[in-house]
């Protein structure tokens, strides 16, 4: 039996709120958590096991630019001495013909750089905003 294409998830769909703001200019979002094993030698046997030791999130932000926020959030609250700032993002998935509806909650969000300028003339202008996090949830997509 063939796929049902029209089930397929449509990332136009996507949604990505900071701080319980829609970022409306956001049109790419990626959030990964990278898995750190050391390798474990088992007796009576030739495989290699696997101890999980530590995790790591790390994603992207991009989109256009349509504020100055990202500099003035990241840069001047920091200063030169103060605290970086640290946010909370939800990314949501939620095609209406699909099966597949997800919210994730990345928490303990920094932001890894900031673009201070970047243009060129004739163009619109992009952004993309690597960061790292500490933990995520997932959400019941009916609570959006």
């Amino acid at each position: 039996m063939p796929m049902d294409t029209d089930r397929l998830i449509n990332g136009s769909f996507g949604e990505l709120w900071e701080d319980g703001q829609w970022l409306d200019n956001v049109d790419s979002v990626t959030a990964e958590v990278a898995i750190e094993k050391i390798n474990v030698k088992v007796a009576g046997t030739r495989w290699e096991g696997h101890k999980v030791i530590g995790l790591s999130g790390t994603g992207t932000v991009s989109g256009y630019k349509v504020t100055s926020k990202m500099i003035q959030q990241q840069i001047w609250a920091a200063g030169d001495r103060g605290v970086p700032t640290t946010t909370e993002l939800i990314a949501k998935l939620d095609d209406p013909e699909s099966y597949g509806h997800e919210r994730v909650r990345l928490l303990n969000v920094k932001y890894d750089k900031v673009t201070l300028a970047n243009y060129t003339v004739g163009e619109v202008v992009k952004e993309e905003t690597p960061f790292t996090f500490t933990r995520f949830e997932l959400l019941d997509p009916i609570e959006a």
